[in-house]
This record gives C-alpha cells, structure tokens and sequence, in this order.
C-alpha cells in the first residue's frame, strides 16, 4: 500500500486573556501567537518562538465579564472598550497572518491546555470570518501530549508535575503573547521528548 503524502504540520502556539468561562457572553481581550516548530515525514523542527508572532488587544464584545477572569490578565476593560481592535478585524489579521507563516504546511493550534483557548479562538474566527485557517479540528493540547508520553493519567498533569528540563525558562506572565512563546518552549521540548527513562 502507498504511503500517502501529507503536508507538514506548523505548530502555532496560541494563549488567549478572556474575561469569563465562555466566548458569546463573555469576550477575548487578547490574542497571542508564536510559530513553535514544524513536523514532516523526517520529524519535528523546532523554531525559535520569537521569530515569528502576532499579538493583539480585543475591544470587549459585551458589558458581562467575571471579575476574577478579568483581573487574572491585568487588562483594564475601559482602555480596550476605546483602544482594542475590533474582533473581526483582529480575526481577520490573525488569519492571514496564520497562512502567512505556514505557507506549505497545515497550521495546528496548539496550547496549554489548548481546550479554553481554542473554544475561544475557534468561535471568535467563525463568528467574525465565518471561516478558520486551522479547520474545525485543527488543534493539540500539550497536557494530552505529555500525559501521553509519559503514561499518566490526564487529571493528574500540571506543569509542576512534568520534569523540569521540559519546561521552558521564560515566566508565565498572563500576557497572552509572553505565555504563548512561553508554551511554544514546552511544546517543542515535549515534541523531541522521548517520555520517562
């Protein structure tokens, strides 16, 4: 039987700051991304993840947030009521910029954990493009691929659980594009792990 050929795939790595549980009643304040790496027939390729990046602040979508969620990004909702872009134009750049970066490749997603960002970036591209350069399931969770490699259970994956030398040394900041290069780190020293010795 033929192998069938395939296109690369180029990890994104993707971090959102929201104000609330859920996209629709509650709004995407910022969207960070940076490039983590790219996987062929030969196996994965690192990136450096400030190379490539995209960033932006979001004009809320409602007057609902949750304090709590809000207060964990340390982004003041008045300023991005008057300042942030609006989210189809956001969306709209992120999307080009995505086929931009992974042009002869299949971009993929990619987050720690990638569930709550991508249900917001995934409903935000359909509401405001109507379409997403990732497909509708074109995403990986780290704490999947961790927890896979290293034969836990899921519920039992945190990053202070994992081996040190997997976690990268740039801080987690809440600042979405800082934290996506931060996973970008992880993600591709998960990518080249071979799992517990």
């Amino acid at each position: 039987m033929a192998r069938r050929r395939s296109k690369p795939s180029l990890y994104i790595s993707v971090d959102i700051e929201a104000d609330g549980p859920i996209p629709g009643p509650y709004s995407l304040l910022s969207l960070g991304a940076a490039v983590a790496g790219v996987q062929d027939a030969d196996g994965f390729t690192a990136i450096d993840p400030e190379q490539h990046t995209f960033y932006r602040e979001l004009r809320p979508i409602s007057e609902e947030f949750v304090p709590e969620a809000l207060a964990v990004s340390g982004l003041d909702r008045e300023r991005l009521s008057r300042e942030g872009v609006e989210p189809a134009v956001a969306m709209a750049e992120f999307t080009d910029w995505v086929r931009e970066v992974s042009a002869g490749a299949q971009p993929v997603m990619c987050g720690y954990p990638a569930p709550y960002d991508w249900t917001f970036l995934y409903w935000y591209l359909i509401r405001f493009t109507g379409s997403s350069p990732f497909g509708h399931s074109g995403c990986m969770d780290m704490k999947t691929l961790y927890a896979t490699k290293a034969g836990v259970p899921l519920r039992a994956v945190a990053k202070g659980t994992m081996p040190r030398h997997l976690l990268s040394g740039r801080r987690h900041t809440h600042h979405a594009l800082d934290d996506a290069i931060e996973q970008a780190d992880l993600f591709a020293r998960l990518m080249a792990w071979t799992g517990p010795s």
